[in-house]
């Protein structure tokens, strides 16, 4: 890990990816395939509470939609 990693000043991305798990990224850097950005950005600890509070529900997308076929067609 960087110094600029633990620098209580650095700024990170919130970032989404298509099963809609999240992840928080040092802005600046390069964004990792398969995910994009969530539209928060700011300090670590603000980013984690964003996190906290959106991220609501841990199950995989698809495995949330699969879930939901299964009690439907039941």
């Amino acid at each position: 890990m960087s110094s600029q990693e633990n620098a209580e000043d650095t700024i990170y991305n919130v970032l989404i990816n298509d099963e809609e798990q999240y992840s928080i990224w040092p802005a600046g850097m390069p964004i990792p395939l398969g995910w994009r950005e969530a539209g928060k950005s700011g300090l670590k600890a603000e980013c984690l509470e964003y996190v906290k509070e959106t991220w609501t529900d841990m199950r995989p997308l698809s495995l949330r939609k699969h879930m939901e076929e299964a009690v439907s067609s039941a």
